[in-house]
């Protein structure tokens, strides 16, 4: 009963005329910029972040959820036609999407994946609507100690961050960790390495680091390696699809649905992830494994739906324990913290209305997204025509303007333009950007949760471990940061074990 009362009164939230019309904003902007080549949900949201200010939080983030699963509805759009994955994880959809597209069928993958999308993103809210209060409410045991415990575990999600380097990944996340100290004190109130500079006192800000790393760098990045591309066109009427295309889909779908959300819910693991593991669960399932790569609509429906379930399972432990499970939502706790609003169990108690009316928007943005994505694609696909040497400088253009027109800053520019060129470099030598985004929203966090553990304790650490919740809890990171490491030791091991067989053997 509690559940339906929550969500009328998230639906009346939603439901208010001015955040229909965000989340309206929010899905096409979001479907947009994932049909963009090369931009994707992080560097999306973080040229849109400067939007945010001034606007009512409860509006603001239906905003940018809206273009976060926009997103992932969005990047299906050039899997299928143009085989560049709009994003990491619509990289499984080119490979039978863009097959189809080549047979004349582009029409019907398109459809697919719209509705593959539109029942995993409905199942994965279904899911936070339902999961996340008694989640909510078992965490308001927490103390200090189980806070540092658990921005642990949100810094083990850097395992699933970093790319081929794991080296280069922690260390990213060390310099993010690092800049969180910039400020003063949050106990003692002393500055530190604000090097004499007023504004450094209130600490280096989230959004010019984010819109530089991810905006300009991305700008850079296009004009860099500026590429010419070729549309396949497709119309309304090749949209509709048959009913044995259904058949197909139908348990692939609800296969990439079950994966995709279980997936989003670990801390690390993210939308990519899950879409290789449910491509590959179809193809082991499938009777003829091998049509997978040659335009199968199953290869189009599974990493698709897992891809948006992943969206939901990712805001579970966003909302109720303050755990980013991506680098997405790691931009979404960073937005959140502008507004002073700390995820968590709290939040849920203080600010019921901004969660349950949050919560409501992913219902009504699905609905938006399903017909969007069906009526409209001739529409967006027209955008994929505007060429780089426009569409860079308007978005270098927005974010210089959106980051200066927040604090009045010209310290915020400086900061803006070298961390541009520092997402830049970093991308071009492989260093993840995420990590560091990760490590300075939850820097600030751990660090007071931990002198807060450690006064409460009298400087003693084994307070961490004497608290049964808060002992598992590290443990579980613990596994989460050693099993990469473990496991290639166990594979190097066993085959060093195997014996060599001799000519004579063989």
């Amino acid at each position: 009963m509690d559940i339906l009362s929550n969500l009328a009164l998230g639906f009346s939230v939603a439901f208010a005329p001015i955040n229909l019309v965000f989340v309206t904003i929010g899905v096409i902007l979001g479907t947009l910029i994932g049909a963009l080549p090369g931009i994707g949900p992080v560097a999306g949201l973080s040229i849109l972040i400067p939007l945010a200010f001034g606007m009512d939080p409860i509006a603001a983030m239906i905003l940018m959820c809206g273009v976060y699963y926009g997103c992932m509805y969005g990047g299906t759009i050039t899997s299928v036609l143009l085989n560049v994955p709009g994003e990491s994880s619509s990289l499984m959809t080119c490979l039978d999407g863009y097959q189809m597209a080549q047979q004349g069928r582009a029409g019907p993958a398109l459809t697919i994946a719209a509705i593959g999308s539109f029942a995993a993103g409905t199942f994965s809210v279904v899911m936070l609507t339902v999961l996340a209060p008694p989640l909510a409410e078992a965490a308001l045991s927490f103390g200090p100690p189980e806070y540092f415990a658990l921005m642990i575990l949100g810094l083990s999600a850097i395992t699933g961050l970093t790319g081929r380097s794991r080296a280069k990944g922690y260390a990213m996340a060390m310099i993010g960790l690092a800049m969180a100290t910039i400020g003063l004190d949050p106990i003692g109130g002393v500055p530190r390495f604000s090097l004499g500079n007023l504004e450094l006192m209130d600490g280096i800000g989230f959004l010019p680091i984010a819109v530089g790393m991810f905006g300009l760098g991305t700008v850079m990045a296009m004009v860099d390696s500026p590429t010419d591309i070729q549309i396949m066109k497709t119309t309304l009427r090749e949209m509709i699809i048959t009913r044995q295309d259904l058949k197909e889909s139908a348990m692939p779908i609800v296969r990439g649905t079950i994966i995709g959300f279980g997936v989003g819910i670990l801390p690390g693991a993210g939308a990519t992830i899950s879409t290789f593991l449910a491509y590959a669960t179809e193809k082991r399932l499938s009777k003829t494994p091998e049509k997978f790569g040659t335009g199968t609509i199953a290869g189009v429906a599974s990493p698709e739906a897992a891809n948006n379930a992943s969206t939901g399972g990712a805001m579970i432990p966003l909302l109720t324990l303050g755990i980013p499970g991506s680098g997405t939502t790691a931009v979404l706790l960073g937005v959140l913290t502008l507004f002073n609003l700390q995820p968590g169990p709290l939040l849920f108690t203080k600010n019921p209305d901004f969660v349950w009316g949050l919560i409501a928007s992913m219902y009504i943005g699905n609905v938006m997204l399903l017909v969007l994505n069906i009526a409209f694609v001739p529409a967006f696909v027209a955008v994929l025509k505007i060429p780089y040497r426009i569409l860079a400088p308007l978005i270098a253009i927005f974010c210089l303007v959106g980051v200066y027109s927040v604090n009045n800053s010209v310290l915020d520019l400086w900061l803006m333009f070298t961390f541009g060129i520092i997402g830049y470099l970093a991308n071009k030598m492989a260093y993840p950007l995420a990590p560091l985004v990760l490590g300075l929203v939850l820097g600030g966090y751990m660090e007071v949760s931990l002198r807060q553990s450690l006064k409460m304790s009298q400087g003693d650490l084994s307070t961490f471990f004497e608290r049964p919740l808060c002992a598992v809890i590290l443990a579980i990171a613990a596994v989460i940061i050693l099993w990469p490491i473990v496991s290639k030791l166990f594979m190097r091991s066993s085959k060093a074990s195997k014996p060599v067989l001799s000519g004579e053997e063989i």
